[in-house]
């Protein structure tokens, strides 16, 4: 057949029937409809490039919780049964946190809210957020969240993921100054006590650190439970977290970074683990121990890509965005130092190549990765 003889092929059919190309389309549409507010902007040629959240993402965002903060099903509860009458609906279990699949997700959808409040004070959905988190952060919800935790059963409940996203609401609202977050600190504060006492309880009996790329990483954790302590003036938690992060990694060496990522990791166990250790060392010794732990970090010429989602649909697969949020703001607390501010770029990568994920409706991962991404866009800006 010579060339002027092949069949025509019409690009627009062809293009709009093909699934591989309609997926490029939507995420591309999502991409550019999500963030094409707010360029990214190259600052005069260096390697830093900042990533800011518009108020009108802000407002886009906010919508993912929104939709689930209060909706019971599909839910996957995680507590113990120990007779019968123990089993109930996720909303009489947990009055306050029922929403948004689970119980740490509900929890940090609430923190999200809190954050954009508290960062954008005239966010349209403002009044919306305001009337559901006092519905769901009362006295009463929170004294039976801490009935629920002090079953027998219930000693482990949630630790240590959603342990540590408690504490990062209550850090959250206790620096919003605003009267609600002051009701609403005071309404959780039972609850946040009770978690401050598992983390005293707790740590002094872990013999050795989880390692993984999921919930249980240690390192992940009780970074954020320093941070609650640091910023409530909690001394007796912070040098507990201290004394233990020393006692688990101060000796560690040569993390191999390039095993990583697990097939449904959403933490770096390797990047948590600085990113505790960066909280807790000063910073001279932090650097001295950082180019033991992770040499190639301070190479310029050091790459990292991001993780690769195949199905977005499967709440174990894309866990990888989320990853890629995560090591995006472990890389920024790193970039931070002196001699480290080529990691910036990476973290970069990491954070627009899942961003146009986040505008998704997808219930498998909207409920939890916009609060990675926003956690992630608040490091970028430090």
């Amino acid at each position: 057949m010579l060339a002027y003889d092949r069949p025509r092929v019409d690009f627009f059919p062809f293009f709009f029937q093909n699934p591989l190309m309609r997926r490029f389309l939507s995420l591309g549409i999502a991409f550019f409809l999500f963030f094409a507010a707010s360029p990214l902007p190259c600052c005069g040629g260096r390697a830093e490039q900042e990533i800011a959240l518009s108020a009108e993402q802000a407002g886009r965002l906010a919508q993912l919780p929104l939709k689930c903060l209060q909706r019971e099903f599909p839910n996957k509860p995680g507590e113990t049964l120990a007779a019968p009458a123990d089993i109930g609906s996720p909303r009489g279990l947990h009055p306050a946190f029922y929403g948004c699949f689970d119980w740490h997700s509900s929890v940090h959808g609430h923190w999200m809210l809190v954050r954009l409040l508290r960062k954008f004070p005239a966010l349209e959905a403002g009044a919306t957020i305001r009337a559901k988190l006092a519905e769901n952060i009362t006295t009463g919800s929170i004294l039976d969240e801490v009935r629920y935790f002090r079953r027998s059963e219930e000693k482990s409940f949630e630790r240590t993921y959603g342990w540590a996203w408690l504490l990062k609401l209550a850090e959250e609202l206790h620096g919003f100054d605003d009267p609600l977050a002051r009701e609403l600190e005071k309404n959780l504060r039972p609850l946040t006590g009770l978690v401050v006492e598992r983390w005293l309880e707790f740590l002094p009996k872990l013999v050795y650190p989880v390692r993984v790329g999921e919930h249980a990483n240690t390192a992940f954790g009780m970074a954020f439970a320093w941070d609650y302590a640091d910023a409530v003036g909690q001394k007796a938690l912070k040098d507990l977290v201290e004394r233990r992060a020393r006692d688990f990694y101060l000796d560690d060496r040569d993390c191999p970074l390039g095993w990583e990522p697990g097939g449904t990791d959403f933490l770096s166990p390797c990047l948590e683990e600085a990113d505790l250790m960066r909280r807790v060392l000063p910073a001279g010794e932090f650097t001295r121990w950082l180019k033991r732990f992770l040499p190639p970090l301070a190479d310029k010429r050091f790459s990292l890509a991001p993780g690769i989602v195949s199905d977005r649909r499967d709440g174990k697969l894309v866990h990888l965005d989320g990853l890629n949020f995560s090591r995006a703001w472990c890389l920024y607390g790193i970039a931070s130092l002196k001699g480290y501010g080529h990691l910036r770029s990476i973290a970069d990568e990491h954070l627009r190549h899942s961003l146009p994920t986040v505008a998704g409706d997808s219930y498998e991962g909207g409920h939890w990765l916009a609060t990675f991404a926003l956690y992630a866009l608040a490091q970028a800006s430090r």
